[in-house]
């Protein structure tokens, strides 16, 4: 390999030398700063590379109709579904409330319209656990109150009024005699199990988690903490890092994360 010298015949043989020796004590030192760079150059690839890697996971992975609310498999493996926002609270009962499913709400304006899929079958047990759903996605978490009272009711005994515009977003007529389940504790528990090959995440009442035998779990609570904490304390314990998925599924207010 050859380089090219170019010789300035105004400057004397030292001084031209003196100028090639001053070249390439900076090309040397840009040379060490370049190969200084490098690990971190390579540390910010892999970073770059694992980064690309989970967003490519997220968009592949296919979310289920449910997902888009509320939602948790009972112990017995019935869904329970809850409603987000008034809105969603309207499609659920028009779209997903059948008969011989459960009704479930919270005593309290501002809550989740909860459907247990045939919860006219499901044990005393399973009632309990969408009770307890029921009651924390609602207003009495925001409260910072303890417990709540739920009730339940079957398809024939919730409607909307037939008069246009009698009963706002959510709202809706209520019959009969009422299933009532006292002083529901306010928790919830989040964990990840494995189905059929994948990695499921989910928010579920205390119970559930109980009567499933999950050990690994982050106990949910009322309590100071912002929900964008509370999502990077449950990511913490239950290894599940989607974080903007795990605020999706929990009930607004401030949270204690154990």
């Amino acid at each position: 390999m050859y380089m090219k010298i170019e010789i300035d015949f105004n400057k004397s043989a030292q001084q031209n030398a003196d100028k090639y020796y001053t070249m390439s004590k900076t090309a040397k030192k840009k040379a060490e700063g370049a190969l200084a760079v490098i690990p971190e150059l390579e540390e910010r690839k892999k970073h770059a590379e694992k980064s690309v890697k989970k967003k490519e996971l997220k968009e592949k992975r296919e979310q289920k109709w449910y997902e888009r609310f509320n939602w948790f498999f009972a112990s017995d493996g019935s869904l329970v579904i809850g409603g987000r926002s008034a809105k969603q609270n309207e499609e659920i009962n028009a779209k997903h409330f059948e008969s011989g499913d459960l009704f479930f709400h919270a005593d309290i304006f501002g809550a989740s319209v909860t459907i247990l899929k045939k919860g006219e079958e499901a044990s005393a047990e399973v009632k309990a656990e969408a009770a307890a759903f029921a009651g924390a996605f609602s207003k009495a978490w925001e409260s910072g109150t303890s417990t709540i009272n739920v009730y339940a009711l079957k398809r024939d005994q919730v409607s909307k009024s037939k008069e246009k515009g009698s009963l706002g977003t959510g709202s809706f007529l209520l019959a009969g005699e009422r299933e009532w389940y006292k002083s529901i504790a306010l928790e919830l528990a989040a964990f990840t199990k494995e189905d059929e090959g994948k990695t499921v995440f989910m928010v579920t009442p205390v119970s559930t988690s109980i009567n499933l035998g999950i050990k690994k779990r982050a106990i949910i609570k009322p309590g100071k903490d912002k929900k964008s904490d509370a999502a990077k304390r449950i990511v913490k314990i239950t290894g599940f890092d989607d974080i903007d998925y795990i605020m999706q599924h929990l009930p607004p207010g401030l949270f204690s994360v154990s």
